[in-house]
């Protein structure tokens, strides 16, 4: 993130390719990517940034690690939006000349864009979201949605009860009613990550039921977690068992869910530790 400057608001995540599809709407940006690195540097190869024209607002929008290093890619941004001649790719060292300690190389890539280039920059830049569906509206469920909605996931969250979800809904995160709430389970995309924490037990076995029954025919679910503590997860197993699901199936099931080693019950503790354990999942 960049500190200290006037340039809008820096947006992260999934929603800054929104962000980048409104801007360029108003006017030309500046794209900066980062085209490759050296040794030790802030951001990978992918990561960029759009500075927009004055006339687009003159936000920024995304980040290619902040610092004196984007001090200074803002600056050439600008120029190239000034149509000041300048080096399409820059290289950048990461030592005490840009007051950075990192000792590694970045480089650069400038280039002036428009609407009419959203086409093709979707191949590149358009977002890669792994999908979440998170069952229960509830305090956890509503602090999760509001962690996972910046992060690399396309959220489905779904509730069994009217008037659950808030009004608006987190930007970019679908809210579903299902009643049965467990019906919603045939319907998520292949590869979907499931979390699991309605307002009741009852809801919450329904759900987890469906979901290893799916896996059984599909074998498509990579995660399923269960809010929950060991003594809750006992009891489900015993019931689970009971209905005809094996020892190896309910393997499938992680509860209680979150990295180990936070402590806490808060919501927005439960929702980090949860977060963390889906980015995880994500680079194994």
């Amino acid at each position: 993130m960049v500190t200290g400057l006037d340039t809008g608001t820096v947006t992260t995540g999934a929603a800054a390719w929104q962000r980048l599809l409104d801007g360029l709407a108003r006017g030309p940006a500046c794209l900066v990517e980062v085209e490759s690195t050296q040794g030790s540097a802030p951001r990978e190869p992918g990561a960029w940034m759009a500075v927009f024209s004055a006339e687009a607002g003159g936000a920024v929008v995304g980040t290619v690690g902040g610092g004196h290093l984007e001090w200074q890619a803002l600056a050439a941004a600008r120029a190239h939006l000034a149509g000041i001649p300048g080096d399409a790719l820059w290289r950048f060292a990461l030592g005490p000349s840009l007051g950075q300690c990192c000792g590694g190389v970045v480089h650069l890539r400038f280039t002036v864009i428009k609407a009419a280039d959203v086409a093709a920059l979707y191949q590149r830049l358009g977002p890669r979201l792994a999908p979440v569906a998170l069952f229960g509206g509830g305090h956890v469920g509503h602090a999760l949605a509001r962690v996972l909605q910046p992060l690399p996931f396309a959220l489905t969250w779904i509730d069994s009860r009217d008037g659950i979800f808030p009004n608006p809904a987190p930007e970019g995160v679908q809210c579903e009613h299902s009643s049965p709430v467990q019906a919603a389970v045939p319907q998520l995309a292949p590869g979907t990550a499931v979390l699991v924490m309605s307002f009741s037990h009852a809801e919450d076995l329904d759900v987890v039921m469906a979901c290893l029954q799916r896996q059984r025919e599909r074998g498509d679910l990579p995660f399923i977690g269960l809010i929950g503590s060991r003594s809750k997860w006992a009891r489900f197993s015993h019931r689970l068992r009971a209905r005809g699901f094996t020892p190896a199936e309910l393997a499938h099931v992680t509860c209680p869910i979150g990295i180990s080693g936070i402590q806490g019950k808060e919501p927005e503790v439960i929702a980090v530790a949860v977060a963390a354990q889906l980015l995880q999942r994500r680079t194994e």
